[in-house]
């Protein structure tokens, strides 16, 4: 059986498996006895997983190519393809609403950018728990992706910590043979990444049960945390039961999304250090610790000038509420504490809109969920930054920390520049092209942002009138949806996609 589903392309398999997930939110709405969405969602699981079936069987005899590109082409396709195939339960199950919504929502839940175009009150329970369900699957695939195509092609944050060009495969990998074919490397990561994933998944929804948290809202926020997508169903994060104690519990998890060596299966055996020495959780610790004593202080302040009453639990209660948004949208996931808006509301001072926007371009940690420029690339530059001080006290000097350090402060922040280089590009022609289709220029800056960067949340917390995604165009849905495809995938390995193999090698 394995070896069958091997032969079929990656976008057919995926396909499958988003029928599958169909028949969940099916269950679901029959056990809360909504048969008009139960009958929509197994409907179109039927219509999708026949579709697979067919096509698998129409393309099983296709030769199987070696070619590490080929997999990472079939990526970009079921990126441009499968949101069409998940909006079909939305158009069965949702009374009056069109297809670009429907496309809309899907495309933005399986980037993990939780963006959307519905009021929660007109969704049912069941099409929250789809919503959640693509977000996760979303999750999954990138983590997949990230280790089994991205890697093996010096792509995703690899071309960082390896110094080479990206878009080439490893060093002697055409030698290595079956062993290294991208097909079975795809199938043993899912096998590896699946129980770990889907385990944490659990573990964080047992947790928020225990603390109070209703079923559907539990399962729906573990789901949001761990894929970073940060989707929310019918009772938001900071309106939950399990108030500060759950909001620490979510925050444990962040760890998944700031650091790879937290996720047991992802770290190869050859390269496993300890996961207190891993460069990108010092740097989130720092930039997280930095942000909440300022934004913290800041707050503080300013109530103090006004003589307003602060009280030390209110003052405890503002302190975890900056750091926990902070460590949300350093992760891209977009949580917000019930507490950060309430220490808004203390100090006066409104949103604090850069700082999220900030937060949200720096990203998470490279082959995570997460996404942003990640920390691994901007550690890149400032280790490059403190060589050339040195250099500049000590000329003669060779570096500290050895090859790895050397090689990163050198050739691996050359690759992180030019990755910044491009991302900047990039929001410059999302900006300009929302621009030109009618949208203001601050709102366009914060719509292209958190579409590249996949924080559907900064729409609403980072501006100072939260914008309404159901009131944009046609148009502009389509230019954020690409952006967001263009946010997950990076633009380095679109680039090394569409770029000749001769002109890279």
């Amino acid at each position: 059986m394995r070896a069958r589903l091997a032969r079929l392309p990656l976008p057919v398999l995926l396909l499958g498996l988003t029928g599958g997930l169909a028949l969940l939110p099916a269950v679901h709405a029959l056990a809360a006895d909504d048969m008009d969405v139960a009958r929509g969602f197994f409907y179109s699981a039927l219509v999708l997983l026949i579709v697979a079936v067919l096509l698998g069987i129409a393309t099983s005899g296709r030769p199987r190519g070696t070619n590490p590109r080929r997999h990472l082409a079939a990526l970009a396709g079921a990126y441009a393809l499968l949101p069409c195939a998940m909006a079909l339960p939305l158009l069965e199950t949702i009374p009056d609403t069109r297809a670009v919504n429907a496309w809309f929502e899907m495309i933005s839940s399986f980037t993990m950018t939780g963006a959307t175009a519905y009021a929660a009150e007109r969704l049912a329970p069941s099409i929250h728990l789809w919503r959640a369900l693509v977000g996760w699957f979303g999750g999954l695939v990138t983590l997949i992706a990230a280790t089994a195509i991205l890697a093996p092609l010096n792509l995703g944050g690899a071309e960082v910590a390896t110094g080479r060009v990206p878009g080439r495969g490893i060093l002697g990998a055409a030698q290595i043979g079956r062993a290294e074919d991208p097909t079975d490397r795809l199938a043993r990561m899912a096998l590896r990444i699946l129980p770990v994933y889907a385990g944490l998944t659990f573990l964080l929804w047992l947790g928020l049960l225990t603390l109070g948290e209703d079923g559907l809202s539990a399962l729906i926020h573990a789901m949001g945390t761990l894929s970073t997508s940060g989707i929310s169903g019918p009772t938001r994060l900071e309106g939950g039961r399990a108030a500060i104690p759950g909001e620490m519990l979510i925050c444990f998890f962040f760890l998944f999304a700031i650091t790879r060596r937290a996720f047991p299966g992802l770290q190869p055996a050859r390269n496993r250090a300890p996961l207190l020495a891993d460069p990108e959780l010092h740097l989130a610790a720092l930039i997280l610790a930095s942000l909440t004593a300022i934004l913290f202080l800041r707050h503080y302040f300013v109530a103090e000038a006004a003589n307003i009453e602060t009280g030390l639990l209110n003052a405890l209660a503002a302190l975890w509420g900056v750091f926990f948004t902070a460590t949300s949208f350093l992760t891209t996931t977009g949580y917000v504490s019930g507490h950060w808006i309430a220490g808004e509301a203390w100090s006066g001072l409104g949103t604090s809109a850069v700082v999220l926007m900030g937060l949200a371009i720096f990203g998470g940690g490279t082959a995570t969920t997460a996404g942003g420029v990640k920390l691994l690339r901007v550690y890149a530059l400032l280790r490059h930054g403190e060589r050339e001080l040195e250099r500049v006290i000590h000329p003669s000097s060779i570096g500290r920390g050895g090859a790895e350090r050397r090689r990163l402060a050198h050739e691996g922040a050359q690759i992180a520049w030019v990755f910044f280089m491009l991302f900047g590009i990039s929001i410059a022609l999302a900006v300009a092209l929302l621009t030109v289709l009618g949208v203001r220029f601050e709102s366009a800056l914060v719509l292209a942002i958190a579409a590249l960067t996949t924080t559907g949340p900064l729409a609403e917390f980072g501006t100072a009138q939260p914008i309404a995604f159901a009131a944009l165009s046609d148009p502009v849905k389509a230019v954020l949806g690409l952006a967001m495809v263009v946010g997950r995938l990076e633009m380095l390995a679109l680039l090394a996609l569409i770029l000749p193999g001769g002109r890279r090698s």
